[in-house]
């Protein structure tokens, strides 16, 4: 039989490249006279931005540890074991690198055996245990505590979860039953379901100990020394910790049908991750109480299984794929200038005080902390768009996001002038976000050159304008630059920076920097029509309005694409767009790509009547509206779902390869990286390329793969 270091010694053979934690044993004498006391630190050697993680080498070494102190506890040495982590981290689960590596499953099986061997040692040692939370924990992290018999967690710490279903896994070292076993299945759903799906949702401190995970909450300045003392109060009888029984009747099957309702409200059925925890929630139901003992190892072999397989599917490599793209294509934009070309920012200007202007400002004034000043055509517009972003900001303090003091600083910087060369004498940045018509933003932008100074950027908002049109009329074309935000600008970290023809580098590279400062996700793109995500979006719609024209019902036409997962269907969408932008920009692509891209008589009709959008809610649930029923004129070409869905992804391929033969991004990862942060395209996707190469729509339109074989798949 294969021992655990075996096992551990064959997956760090798979994995040169680990950043290995070590795990040192610390001895200590616990206050109160309570005895010598065993710690265990987490530490990589590295500072707070580079976590620890658990590599098989890393896992070696925390069983080598287990081995000397349980030694020590048989022998008496020692009344207790602790584990903690580095400044600022306890430790944030698997090394995901090592994951991406793997190609077969029985390796895959060895990963989740070899965490669970190693981490089940901590519970069943003969003395207590104690997990001190001082930090950032996820995953394994969280999962190496849940083993242990008690855990603190500090007030601190910032971040803490079960990550797995958002990437494509299940928490498979113990996650799936330890956790529903400790605090009950409706809250172990919430963390391992709800938060995950809720685009990977994490807890602080303090709710931590709220759910019943830890036992006790101490503030971060002396966590350690304070969780000591506690630990000493326990193991001499001082302290008593309770807990509250496990419901283990009808509320834990209602609360695994509530977790169903979750994942079948976020993914539609179309990524397994979230079944299968649901599957071993349900099974962890029977596992006994704690006073009893837990039969866990059926348990922990249903983990095993659940993570192998889903390591070796799609899902998973698509969601780590999705996860870099995020954490690190997004920190280093392909085809960015030089950082030190950017000129410093020391003053806004935002052309327009209607609803989008006014966000632009309260970002801008929130993360830039510059003065902001609006114009528009009238002061009573100038007076509500710096009232809204008043108002805004009074929110936030009301919240305790900002405190009184900022929330004044904030307000101060936020202005409005009527006489744009007053507003913007002497701005570094101005940004237009006027009505979307090419002759009103030329003349906004002439009106704004003569006004600048010779430094300034002037950046459109614009979502298909042509901004090397835009520009052609100035003096100074070079200084123009796209900065395409999406709705709700607070939310989504999305922003299109678009090159025009006659950019230069120095401005390009300001863009770049202020949108960093904005904390945004910038993705450098061509100046092509509608750019990235509204050109695919419409080409997708676009051919969801085709069929529904021909003859295909409105339901059918949206249930054929339930299995890409999608936020919501495509005419939920349009509603929340708004279908005269959508008809807007229909009707630009069209005018640019005629043959590929149409302009629905219907939607115009739609849009004609005054209709915000398809459905009505009188039921709660989208019915179609009765009104617009009656407005649609259908043909008698009725297609199947399957029909209509490869007829969807296969103009979306089309599409996609198109714009990367024109260089409208540096390549395909930049399409996924844009779909996922400025539309909301679920993370198990990998964004859309992985999908159409996973599903052969890639190869069928274009003749070959979007990404090469290993990236966002199981390696060759």
């Amino acid at each position: 039989m294969t021992t655990t270091a075996e096992l551990l010694k064959g997956a760090a053979a798979l994995f040169p490249d680990e950043v290995v934690t070590q795990a040192h044993v610390r001895h200590l004498d616990l206050p109160k006279g309570a005895g010598r006391f065993a710690l265990i630190t987490l530490d990589n050697g590295l500072d707070h931005t580079k976590p620890t993680t658990f590599g098989p080498q890393s896992l070696a070494n925390l069983d080598a540890a287990i081995d000397q102190v349980e030694k020590e506890a048989a022998a008496g040495e020692i009344v207790g074991i602790g584990l903690t982590g580095k400044p600022f981290i306890f430790a944030v689960g698997a090394d995901l690198k090592g994951v991406e590596l793997l190609a077969r499953h029985e390796d895959a099986l060895a990963i989740g055996k070899g965490g669970h061997d190693v981490f089940k040692r901590l519970s069943a040692l003969a003395v207590p245990t104690f997990a001190y939370y001082n930090g950032a924990a996820m995953g394994g992290g969280v999962e190496a505590g849940l083993h242990c018999t008690y855990r603190t967690v500090s007030k601190a710490l910032p971040a803490f979860s079960l990550p797995e279903v958002f990437l494509g896994l299940v928490p498979g070292w113990g996650g799936c039953t330890l956790l529903p076993n400790l605090i009950g299945a409706d809250k172990a759903i919430s963390v391992i379901i709800e938060n995950s799906l809720n685009q990977n949702k994490q807890l602080k401190g303090k709710q931590v100990f709220e759910l019943g995970i830890a036992d006790a909450l101490f503030e971060g300045a002396d966590f350690l020394e304070r969780s000591l003392d506690w630990t000493a109060a326990v193991l001499t009888g001082e302290t008593e910790v309770h807990r509250t029984e496990v419901d283990r009747g009808e509320a834990w099957d209602a609360a695994v049908q509530r977790g169903k309702a979750i994942a079948d409200g976020k993914v539609h059925g179309a990524a397994p991750a979230a079944y299968r925890a649901l599957d071993i929630i349900a099974a962890a139901k029977n596992a006994g109480s704690a006073r009893e003992g837990f039969d866990t190892e059926t348990l922990f072999d249903l983990e095993n299984v659940a993570l192998a397989d889903l390591i070796m599917g799609g899902e998973l490599r698509s969601g780590i794929y999705a996860f870099n793209l995020v954490q690190k294509r997004a920190k280093r934009p392909a085809g960015a200038p030089d950082r030190s070309l950017a000129r410093p920012v020391t003053k806004v200007g935002v052309v327009g005080a209607g609803l989008m202007a006014s966000q632009l400002a309260l970002l801008f004034a929130r993360r830039l902390e510059v003065p902001v000043v609006l114009t528009d055509i009238d002061q009573a517009r100038i007076d509500k768009g710096v009232a809204y972003v008043h108002g805004e900001i009074d929110k936030l303090l009301l919240k305790g996001r900002v405190n009184q003091d900022k929330a004044n600083r904030l307000k101060g910087l936020v202005s409005g002038h009527l006489d744009k060369a007053a507003a913007f004498g002497d701005a570094d940045f101005v940004i237009e976000a006027v009505f979307e018509e090419m002759g009103v933003k030329q003349q906004v932008f002439a009106e704004v050159e003569a006004v600048v100074p010779a430094h300034a950027i002037l950046a459109t908002n614009t979502s298909s304008l042509s901004v090397t049109e835009m520009a052609s009329k100035l003096k100074h074309p070079e200084r123009v630059v796209g900065f395409h935000f999406f709705n709700p600008v607070a939310i989504l970290p999305l922003l299109e920076i678009v090159r025009a023809e006659q950019t230069d580098d120095a401005s390009l590279a300001t863009a770049f920097a202020v949108a960093k400062s904005l904390k945004k996700t910038a993705v450098l793109v061509k100046d092509a029509p509608a750019f990235v995500v509204n050109r695919i979006l419409t080409r997708f719609m676009g051919e969801i309005q085709n069929v529904i024209d021909e003859g295909t019902s409105v339901e059918v036409a949206e249930k054929a694409v339930e299995p890409l997962g999608l936020p919501m269907s495509p005419l939920v969408l349009l509603e929340l767009v708004g279908p005269a932008i959508g008809l807007h920009v229909s009707e630009t692509l069209h005018g640019a790509f005629p043959e590929r891209f149409t302009v629905s008589p219907n939607l115009k009709a739609v849009v004609e009547a005054g209709k915000r959008g398809f459905y009505v809610y009188d039921s709660g649930k989208p019915e179609l509206d009765p009104e617009v029923a009656a407005l649609l004129k259908q043909g008698d070409a009725v297609l199947t779902e399957e029909q209509v869905r490869d007829r969807v992804l296969d103009a979306v391929a089309q599409e996609i390869g198109l714009m990367l033969d024109e260089g409208v991004v540096a390549e395909a990862q930049d399409i996924d990286l844009c779909l996922i942060t400025g539309a909301g395209w679920p993370f198990h996707l990998g964004g859309i390329t992985p999908y159409l190469d996973r599903e052969g729509v890639s190869e069928r339109v274009t003749g070959k793969k979007f990404l090469a074989p290993g990236v966002a798949s199981v390696p060759a």
